[in-house]
């Protein structure tokens, strides 16, 4: 029996020094590649390209994983590039996620890597600009992929590095994103049993890592709404069906779909109109008014009771009046709850405490705003945390936030990014052993 125990004792310290030595040689390993994730976010920032059309962004990334000894497929899902590091020792499969795509915003930040490009989006002549940061989630993640492969007679499974197209969506009539990438099979052969996400944040100080449990970011549901009237002379108001007073009437009646339908003390819900479009004089009243607007709730069974009662207010108001309400949801885009799987959450929270330090590591509230990064999700369990990406002694409620011309990532961030997500492969796989 002590002979036993001896052995189990042995075995434990072993296998527990071995753990350190990985975590070591992990944080070794980053801050090697630190300078080239750095030059890497520097170059992509200063060449953005929209969805389905990141040609110059997948390349590079695509030879960087090549360079590595990868399998490497390229053109997933138009742009997409898909590599696949294989282990050392057998076990589970683990994908990593990075979206690639900018925005159609015009940079006013004054960086000496400052995007110049123009290009042309839903026909207009637009700035491109990485205004959420997906800059750096490529950057990380090439960063990662050269700490885990260097790493590779160690790790006790395989990994997979997912660098998506699109996830801002794409012009109508295509196809893209993480969705598109589902279909194509890049959860498939091998099969992953378990997928990490990060997106940089800049109002969240660097150095901080924030995540929650459950519902994270919403669901988004695009609307379009047409409501058809009678035109007739603005003089004469009596021989109309006015679609203008409807609209408004519209308008009006939706605000009561959060404020008197949606259990606000469960989950949070937005129901935006953006546009309202109709007529083109001022004393004619127009047959027609479209309105386009966006839905945001945090759970399925919310999704459908919001969209219901949508659906209800419109056509019922516009029948009230005599005129009628075309109802599209969604008319362009959906994407899904962004769902953290409570028990991978759970497991893996102290990889994210470790690598960041306990007081650093915060629970968020769910938030408003949508991530395509939910259509994985749906199909393994994931887990989409935020790293923090401004300067330090900045207040968040005063900088720039995403999607703006003046958005800003502090760099000193970065490190932190490769190192979690680093962590979270070797820590999930030693689990699963």
């Amino acid at each position: 029996m002590r002979f036993f125990i001896t052995a189990v004792s042995t075995f434990l310290t072993a296998s527990s020094f071995a753990q350190t030595d990985l975590r070591k040689a992990i944080s070794d390993a980053t801050a090697k590649v630190e300078s080239s994730v750095v030059a890497w976010r520097r170059d992509f920032h200063q060449h953005p390209e929209l969805g389905n059309r990141e040609t110059r962004t997948a390349a590079i990334v695509a030879k960087h994983l090549k360079d590595l000894g990868m399998e490497v497929k390229t053109g997933v899902a138009h742009t997409g590039v898909v590599g696949l590091l294989r282990g050392g020792k057998p076990g589970p499969v683990v994908a990593l996620r990075a979206d690639m795509d900018g925005l159609p915003v015009t940079e006013r930040v004054p960086l000496s890597f400052a995007s110049k490009v123009r290009t042309q989006y839903n026909g207009a002549e637009v700035g491109v600009m990485h205004a959420c940061g997906h800059d750096t989630h490529v950057a990380i993640l090439m960063g990662v992929a050269e700490v885990l492969t260097s790493l590779r007679k160690e790790l006790k499974g395989s990994v997979k590095f997912i660098f998506q197209p699109a996830e801002e969506g794409v012009p109508k009539g295509e196809e893209g994103g993480a969705e598109m990438m589902v279909k194509e099979g890049t959860l498939e052969n091998p099969q992953v049993d378990a997928i990490f996400g990060l997106h940089i944040n800049s109002q969240t100080e660097v150095g901080k890592i924030t995540y929650r449990p459950g519902g994270t970011m919403a669901s988004v549901n695009d609307m379009r709404i047409v409501v058809k009237g009678r035109q007739a002379h603005g003089a004469a108001p009596w021989s109309s069906i006015d679609p203008i007073v409807v609209s408004a009437q519209i308008v009006s009646n939706l605000q009561t779909v959060v404020s008197r339908t949606v259990d606000v003390t469960e989950n949070p819900a937005v129901v935006t109109v953006g546009s309202i479009h109709g007529g083109v004089r001022s004393n004619i009243i127009p047959e027609d008014v479209e309105m386009r607007g966006t839905i945001r709730t945090l759970s399925d069974s919310d999704e459908k009771l919001v969209i219901e009662r949508v659906r209800q207010i419109a056509t019922k108001t516009a029948e009230a009046a005599g005129a009628t309400a075309i109802v599209e949801i969604p008319y362009e885009s959906h994407y899904p709850v962004t769902y953290n799987d409570p028990v991978l959450t759970a497991k893996m929270l102290p990889t994210l405490q470790r690598v960041a330090g306990s007081e650093n590591v915060l629970l968020k509230p769910p938030q408003t705003g949508a991530e395509d990064f939910s259509f994985f999700q749906q199909k393994v369990p994931g887990l989409f945390i935020f790293l923090g990406g401004m300067s330090k002694g900045k207040d968040p409620n005063t900088v720039p936030s995403h999607h703006t011309p003046d958005f800003f990532i502090d760099e000193s961030g970065l490190p932190l990014g490769v190192v979690a997500l680093s962590n979270l492969v070797v820590d999930y796989m030693d689990m699963k052993k």
